[in-house]
């Protein structure tokens, strides 16, 4: 036990001097990748071109609009009372600062595998109020490392049920948009039977949900000589309502509202799942189901408003990064630097050719960390090998989702809702991520290379 919590101490202030705030880091690597497509021999100009046009900077704004949507309804979901309840009684039993990191960690982990933004804000929200809990109990316990537990279920994201990969993989026509018709018809359509509830699946990720909580309880000394509190929170205090004034506010406080929107968007959601089966999710039929849900569990339409304008304060860092990361996408691609990069992994043979889509997902995921815009770059490059070297697409698809999902933790793109919500710097948590990544990558190879064929 004491040997992780040394571990964890020294990554915390080794990482906390040297790692910049998110925005730098975009900026950093869109001036690398600007340099690299020069220094290939592509002329100023198609660089430029390949920046800053459709394919480039604004090439995902429908995708950075749907990750948007779900931030917003995933944060109004985890903020509705009975959620609020719910993550209170979850915590409350802990009688111990390791237990509560480690009950912080488990929320987190399956809050994601459910859904990312669910996984992402739910963890905020439980790390914040697992603080106050250490405040009320009087722990002495380094409040970031909470936060970093609260952060965790940003590794193990894309092997749920929100996962691009899988998701971008169980109809045709996502198949085809990204891969092609050709490829596409010579992967073949793969339902999350074949993926996210396939057997490497449930062992690496089922895996992952019981491993985070014992690393992070492992870091967490019993008395913290670098104890640290949670702050004051920001949002107002919960009380009781002032009497509407008037028809207008009764009629605008009536849960009739929020019902009559709820209702059929539950009727489109079970056409939906009747007709494609739990096996054919997409981003929109998450958002569906979000929607309904968060509608239903706060009641009146102004305390859902009030929980969305919460979230979209958290999309700043989103809106404005996620544009830069499209930008360096479209320079790799257009430069053939992603094809280079990921193609140089791809010519191995099958025994290794799953552990080096999962090693370079990761390292192209510090570049991209887009699990849909990663799928774009990779997923082409990565089907035609799986298909060429005969090895099974499916696990290639969930090698690449997990090296995607690996990196997270030295990536703090991500991370921008968690920090606004918690209060905490980037810095502050990486240490303590980038332990819980190393540990965490050793299990997914380990699942790798013992379910191999």
């Amino acid at each position: 036990m004491s040997l992780l919590v040394g571990i964890g101490q020294r990554a915390r202030r080794g990482f906390g001097r040297i790692v910049p705030e998110p925005f730098v880091i975009a900026v950093g690597l869109t001036t690398l990748v600007l340099l690299a497509a020069l220094g290939a021999g592509v002329p100023p100009s198609e660089v430029l071109r390949a920046w800053s046009g459709g394919g480039g900077l604004w090439a995902l704004l429908t995708f950075t609009m749907q990750m948007c949507v779900m931030l917003v309804l995933g944060t109004a979901l985890a903020t509705a009372p009975a959620v609020q309840r719910g993550i209170a009684a979850s915590i409350g039993w802990v009688r111990s600062p390791r237990q509560l990191v480690a009950a912080t960690a488990f929320i987190a982990i399956g809050l994601a595998l459910l859904n990312w933004s669910l996984g992402l804000i739910g963890g905020a929200v439980v790390a914040r109020e697992a603080g106050r809990l250490a405040r009320a109990r009087g722990f002495r316990l380094h409040y970031p490392l909470l936060c970093a537990a609260g952060y965790s279920g940003l590794m193990t994201w894309h092997g749920g049920f929100s996962g691009s990969a899988p998701l971008k993989v169980t109809t045709a026509a996502d198949l085809a948009e990204v891969l092609g018709a050709d490829l596409g018809a010579a992967v073949g359509v793969m339902g999350l039977e074949q993926t996210v509830l396939g057997p490497l699946n449930l062992l690496v990720s089922g895996g992952l949900l019981l491993l985070g909580p014992l690393v992070f309880m492992a870091m967490t000394p019993a008395d913290d000589p670098d104890a640290t509190t949670a702050p004051g929170s920001s949002a107002p205090a919960a009380g009781r309502e002032a009497p509407p004034r008037g028809a207008i506010e009764r009629i605008e406080r009536s849960s009739v509202f929020n019902l009559l929107l709820a209702l059929p968007l539950c009727a489109a959601l079970a056409m939906v799942l009747a007709e494609g089966g739990l096996w054919r999710l997409s981003f929109n039929t998450v958002n569906l189901a979000l929607f309904a849900l968060a509608l239903l569990l706060h009641g009146r339409p102004s305390r859902f408003l009030a929980a969305c304008d919460e979230g979209a304060r958290s999309c700043g860092g989103v809106i404005i990064q996620f544009p830069l990361y499209a930008g360096v996408m479209g320079v790799m691609t257009a430069a053939g630097l992603s094809a280079a990069l990921a193609g140089a992994f791809a010519q191995v043979g099958p025994g290794a050719f799953e552990g080096l889509a999962f090693l370079s997902a990761g390292l192209l995921n510090l570049f991209v960390p887009s699990g849909g815009g990663q799928w774009a770059v990779q997923g082409p490059i990565l089907m035609r090998g799986a298909i060429d070297s005969g090895v099974d697409p499916a696990r290639v698809v969930m090698a690449m989702a997990y090296g995607d999902q690996w990196t997270n933790m030295l990536q703090p793109f991500w991370a921008l809702p968690l920090l606004a919500i918690t209060k905490v710097k980037a810095r502050d948590i990486i240490g303590y991520a980038a332990v819980w990544m190393a540990i965490g990558g050793l299990w997914i190879v380990g699942g790798l290379l013992l379910t191999a064929g």
